[in-house]
C-alpha cells in the first residue's frame, strides 16, 4: 500500500468536521474527501502545512508508511 493517510482519525480526535477543515485549509470538499478516504495520489506541501496548522498536529500524525508485501517478498 505504501503511504496511508490517517486524516479521518486526526479529524475525529480534534472533533473537526470535513466542511470546517475545508474552509480552514481553503480546499474543496471533494479534494479533502479524496485525501480523507486515502484515494489521493499526491498532496502539496502547502496543503499538508495548512491541514497540520488547522488540526494542530504534525505531518507524521496524518501520514503513515506501510511496506508493501510484494516489496518485502522481492528482497
Amino acid at each position: 500500500m505504501g503511504i496511508i493517510i490517517n486524516l479521518d482519525v486526526v479529524m475525529a480526535q480534534r472533533k473537526k468536521g470535513l466542511t470546517e477543515l475545508a474552509k480552514d485549509v481553503d480546499i474543496t470538499l471533494a479534494n479533502l474527501s479524496i485525501l480523507k478516504n486515502n484515494k489521493a495520489k499526491a498532496i502539496r506541501l502547502s496543503t499538508l502545512n495548512a491541514i497540520c496548522k488547522s488540526l494542530n498536529c504534525q505531518p507524521g500524525d496524518i501520514l503513515q508508511y506501510i511496506e508493501d508485501e510484494k516489496e518485502e517478498k522481492q528482497e
